[in-house]
């Protein structure tokens, strides 16, 4: 089962949820906070729009700018979405490739006091909807599922805050983002937007973070909805 490239033209961890299949276009909520709908990932309208302009070129930049952050704001604080799609009967994540090489989710870093809700959906907006500044706001954030400390200004993250780390230099919150039956997403030329299958998500290919997603999101039940 292949990832799938969503584009204009398209209308083993295997920690998967529960799911269940449901016939009918419309399902009444549930009072059971753990049950999740997701609907057919061809129930999505995907778009490109101008490339975005990003400011790492190398790690070794990168590290720098955090560095610099870090001295005039303190802990960096990120907020990423988990957004699910179904294909075949089976989840799908949607994940952003970037400059056709490393893999993250959708989202990015807080301004300073902004909130986390807002600030994903800023993010989000910003490079999944076709406003630009973006103030489209219709997303449904979840509840934060995992976080990730960065205890350097290195690479490596862990899923947990170490005791002995007195002033970690990033935490990454991930949210399970339940996305409408339909939606417009409108990505930028140079981040591709990609369905991965959760059996075939890897740390390998995909890194840390997404690596994980399958098992944190294996307390929800999935309901597929159907047209």
């Amino acid at each position: 089962m292949p990832r799938v490239m969503v584009s204009s033209t398209n209308n083993n961890n295997t920690n998967t949820p529960n799911t269940t299949s449901n016939n009918s276009s419309s399902s009444s909520s549930s009072s059971d906070e753990n049950i999740v709908n997701i609907y057919p990932l061809s129930n999505y309208y995907f778009g490109s729009k101008l490339p975005l302009s990003f400011k790492d070129e190398t790690l070794a930049e990168r590290a720098q700018r955090m560095r610099t952050n870090y001295a005039a704001y303190g802990l960096r604080t990120c907020v990423e979405a988990i957004l699910v799609v179904e294909m075949r009967k089976h989840p799908h994540l949607l994940v952003c490739q970037v400059k056709n090489s490393f893999f993250k989710l959708p989202g990015g870093r807080l301004r300073p006091g902004e909130s986390e809700v807002e600030g994903l959906k800023r993010k989000l907006s910003r490079k999944l909807c076709a406003d630009e500044d973006g103030c489209d706001t219709d997303w449904e954030i979840g509840e934060c599922v995992g976080m990730w400390w960065r205890p350097d200004f290195e690479t490596l993250m862990y899923p947990y805050l170490p005791t002995s780390l007195r002033k970690p230099k990033e935490c990454t919150k991930l949210f399970l983002v339940k996305l409408p039956c339909s939606k417009r997403f409108i990505a930028p030329k140079n981040l591709k937007l990609l369905a991965v299958p959760f059996c075939e998500i890897n740390e390998k290919t995909y890194g840390q973070i997404i690596s994980g997603v399958p098992q944190l999101v294996s307390k929800f039940s999935f309901n597929f909805i159907e047209d």
